[in-house]
């Protein structure tokens, strides 16, 4: 069986994630620097193995000041922490075109399990040739399981963060060349 290697194009891929704020609203915040990797054996990238990696340093939120918040030892701790990474052990087939996306996501040094639901957007042949792929990757994590505990309560007894954190990436990969022998 031949392996397949698919690399992932950050310019027409986003990494997003949500949490709410006050228990009123959602904020809205993204990596703007990640690198990935997906090797199949199979066309339909079932038992498909995913490498994914963001740079803490890239966070965005629209607010610098926030940003900086996150970036320090109350949350992320970009400084002894610089990367999140997700290792994918196993895409599981669910439907035509979903998938339950299996692997360890590391936090500030902390790994747990998760699932992640991937559902394939399509793929086609770009006007160079190259093939491509299309994924949304969607799911929910709990942030205090990996670290990230800061929190405040209000003056009126609110909640200023909650608990889970909502991830959703939007992502397309290019299949890498194979080189053939001379």
């Amino acid at each position: 069986m031949t392996t397949t290697k698919w690399a992932l194009d950050p310019t027409h891929s986003e990494i997003q994630f949500k949490i709410k704020h006050l228990m009123i609203s959602t904020v809205t915040g993204q990596f703007n620097s990640f690198k990935g990797t997906v090797e199949t054996e199979n066309a339909d990238f079932n038992n498909a193995k995913v490498n994914f990696t963001a740079d803490i340093d890239s966070i965005f939120t629209g607010n610098e000041q926030r940003d900086q918040h996150l970036k320090n030892s109350d949350f992320f701790e970009a400084d002894k922490y610089p990367q999140l990474t997700f290792e994918g052990t196993n895409m599981e087939k669910t439907g035509d075109d979903s998938f339950n996306l299996h692997g360890i996501l590391t936090i500030r040094g902390i790994s747990k399990p998760i699932i992640l639901e991937a559902e394939l957007g399509g793929n086609t042949i770009d006007p160079w040739g190259n093939s491509r792929v299309g994924f949304e990757v969607t799911g929910k994590i709990k942030r205090t399981d990996f670290g990230l505990s800061f929190g405040l309560v209000s003056e009126t007894g609110n909640i200023m963060l909650g608990e889970d954190v909502k991830l959703i990436a939007n992502v397309q990969f290019v299949k890498e060349a194979v080189l053939q022998p001379a």
